[in-house]
């Protein structure tokens, strides 16, 4: 599998070539809850970093899913809709929200590696 990243707003991306797979990680999974729905982005909607791009919404609280870089949503994981139980998959196992054709590559630079992101999880809450 190609390296995961992840953003200190609990995005996991997996990058493959110049596609970055979307989704969240299993702590913003279990900080949601039981999710009630997922707005999933337009395909050839342009993003940009830092911006949200769709929205999870569970029975606490809706929480926005943010771009981790610049591009094009080439994809939407349709299959979401209607199985929420498959944004618990991994990211590479049908637990991406969109597939966004990278723009800048520079920018998974800025983003975490797993051991990094375990350290920082031990900063939150």
């Amino acid at each position: 599998m190609a390296d995961l990243k992840f953003t200190n707003d609990h995005e996991c991306i997996k990058v493959d070539g110049d596609t970055a797979w979307v989704g969240i990680t299993k702590y913003a999974q279990e900080a949601l809850g039981d999710l009630v729905y997922v707005e999933l982005p337009d395909v050839g909607k342009q993003v940009k970093k830092g911006e949200d791009f769709a929205v999870v919404e569970s029975v606490k609280t809706a929480a926005e899913v943010y771009s981790p870089v610049d591009g094009e949503v080439i994809e939407a994981n349709d299959n979401m809709s209607d199985d929420l139980e498959l944004i618990t998959k991994d990211v590479g196992d049908g637990g991406w929200i969109a597939k966004i054709k990278i723009s800048d590559p520079s920018q998974l630079e800025g983003l975490m590696d797993q051991a990094a992101y375990e350290e920082f999880l031990k900063t939150v809450d």
